[in-house]
Formats: structure tokens, C-alpha cells, sequence
């Protein structure tokens, strides 16, 4: 069995968090969400080189600095790289192994660590072939900076391709009640070839929750403000049709958070939902999830209530979407 299947709670830590992407934090708010995933048995760490450029694995190499080194053997650590400028500040996408290995040290000199246990590619340099990618990838592991390889957002027949060449671990997708893209083939072809699926934005950022993001507060995230189910009339919207599902969550005594981590997990052994989050409190909630046994009677009706395609509009606008691989 793949090793990301078999953690403690199949569950981890988004750090995009550490990295002020969803509004400012600080060092001892993330630190304190670490220390409560080691009380929690919570052991996945899920970061990426871009996150608050550098920020947060920064923040993750201080909290194993402070706490000993050998709390780092108790994480299971993940991160990323691909994603980088031109002279111009453009953006591009680097997949060749002497980007990903300098981008790698770096992230490895920032965490204070000397390798990792997945490396993926954000990702994909649409100008290089998977193979080759994938090529690239596997050197890390041969030269011993990363222990298992992934890909961030590429389609199935992608990830089939790169299996060829060498065990994909964890391929990294959006995946929510409110994003079922991955259901079309990604969920399958991972199940099969023995992959986490690792969800990110599994309670849709914030939609899914007791306490959405309130309207004034869009405007002042640079990825939100741009983002269709985030902008009028598609906010209003989405916000109207998850009241149902906050309403059930109520009547089962639990957070709306909690049981949409619940529904992602149950969609197979595989998945591992990373949700992210700046609040201990709300990290609690989250992690309520993995212990909530959904029954059938609550899959159908959360299925009722939010069945596939009810979101108001696209998950990413066309800026967004470039990177990302579509399929169907």
C-alpha cells in the first residue's frame, strides 16, 4: 500500500495557510496548528516553494527548530515546485530537474530538513513531455532529497503516463462536494494504481463551513477576488445553497467543516483531504471529520441537498486555469 495511505488519521495540513493567502497570520498561530496536529495524531504536512514565497516552509523549519529535531520524523512532509517567473515577471512552468532540484534545496535549506517524503511537480511545462517530468522526479529520489514523488492538478491519462515511468504517490487535486471534477476518472485511475488523491480546498474555501467568508472580506484576497463562485451574483448563490448542509450539520450535532472532510473521506481509502486553516479552533473542527462514520441515509442526503454541479460558477477563472490540466 501506498505510505501517504496509511496515515494515522488519512488526513493533513494544507500550509498555503502559513503563508497569508487567505488573510494575514502569524508564526505562533501556525506553530500552535502544528502542535495541535501532533496531539491530534494529524502527520501530513502539505506546503509548496510558492506558498507566501517561501513563508511557509520557513514557518515549518522554525517550528523543528524550536521543538527538537526529531519531531520532523513524527511529519510526514510534502512540497512542491514547477511554478516560477521569467526575466519580465511572467509567470512560467519548469518541470526540467535542475530547476526542481535547486527549488528543492531551497525548500529543504528553509525547513531545516534533508529530504522529504513526496516531491511533486505544481505544475506541468506543457512544452516537456510527462515522461520526462516524471524522469526528473525520480533523480530527486535517487539522489535522496525526496523519498516519493506526485504531480499537483494533472488529468488521468497524465497520471498514467508518468506511472509508466516510475510510482506516482499522490497526485494533488481540488476535490470537495462543491468541486467533483475528480470524480470523472482521477478518484478511478488513482484508486487503481495505488495513489493518494490528496484534496485540497476540501470545504471549498469556506463555503462548506459554519462561518463562510463574508462578502467584504473578498475583496481583499488577490485569488478570491477574481474567483467566479466568489463574485456577484455566483457568491450569493453559493452561499444560499450550502445553507441546507449547514442546516443538516446542526441537526447531526456537528460542523458543516467536519462533515464535508467526512464526505470526502468517504469517497475512498485513497483520499486525504488537506484543508488549511489559520484557527486551532477551527483545525479541531476540521479534524472532527475523520471520525465521523457517514451512514447511507446522510450520503444521500447531502447528496439532496448539494448534488453534482450545483456550484455557481467555475472553480478557477482563465487566469487560474492556465496550468491546471482539464479532462472529462
Amino acid at each position: 500500500m501506498n505510505a501517504l495511505h496509511s496515515l494515522s488519521r488519512r488526513f493533513g495540513i494544507g500550509a498555503m495557510s502559513f503563508g497569508n493567502f487567505y488573510g494575514a497570520t502569524t508564526e505562533a498561530k501556525s506553530h500552535a496548528i502544528l502542535d495541535a496536529a501532533l496531539d491530534l495524531g494529524v502527520t501530513h504536512i502539505d506546503t509548496s516553494n510558492v506558498y507566501g514565497m517561501g513563508g511557509s516552509e520557513t514557518t515549518i523549519g522554525r517550528f523543528f527548530e524550536q521543538r527538537g529535531a526529531s519531531i520532523r520524523d513524527r511529519f510526514v512532509i510534502a512540497t512542491k515546485a514547477g511554478i516560477t517567473q521569467d526575466a519580465d515577471g511572467n509567470r512560467q512552468f519548469r518541470n526540467d530537474l535542475e530547476h526542481l532540484e535547486s527549488e528543492l534545496d531551497n525548500s529543504l535549506a528553509r525547513m531545516k530538513i534533508d529530504a522529504v517524503d513526496l516531491m511533486y511537480i505544481h505544475r506541468r511545462q506543457a512544452d516537456m513531455p510527462i515522461e520526462e517530468a516524471t524522469g526528473a522526479l525520480a533523480r530527486l529520489v535517487e539522489k535522496g532529497k525526496a523519498k516519493s514523488i506526485g504531480f499537483s492538478e494533472i488529468a488521468p491519462s497524465s497520471l498514467r503516463r508518468a506511472a509508466a515511468v516510475h510510482p506516482i504517490a499522490a497526485v494533488q487535486s481540488e476535490y470537495s462536494l462543491s468541486t467533483r471534477a475528480p470524480e470523472m476518472g482521477l478518484v478511478q485511475t488513482c484508486a487503481e494504481l495505488g495513489t493518494a488523491l490528496v484534496a485540497f480546498s476540501p470545504v471549498g474555501r469556506s463555503l462548506l463551513t459554519d462561518t463562510p467568508l463574508a462578502a467584504d472580506v473578498i475583496p481583499t484576497l488577490p485569488f478570491l477576488k477574481n474567483n467566479p463562485r466568489f463574485l456577484a451574483p455566483n457568491y450569493a448563490a453559493n452561499i444560499a445553497a450550502t445553507e441546507k448542509l449547514r442546516k443538516l450539520a446542526q441537526d447531526l450535532g456537528e460542523p458543516t467543516a467536519a462533515l464535508a472532510i467526512a464526505w470526502v473521506m468517504h469517497q475512498g481509502s485513497h483520499v486525504i483531504p488537506i484543508p488549511g486553516t489559520r484557527s486551532v479552533a477551527h483545525f479541531k473542527e476540521l479534524v472532527r471529520g475523520t471520525e465521523i462514520a457517514l451512514s447511507d441515509e446522510t450520503m444521500a442526503r447531502i447528496t439532496e441537498i448539494l448534488p453534482p454541479g450545483w456550484a455557481h460558477g467555475d472553480r478557477y477563472s482563465d487566469e487560474q486555469w492556465v496550468g491546471p490540466e482539464r479532462y472529462c
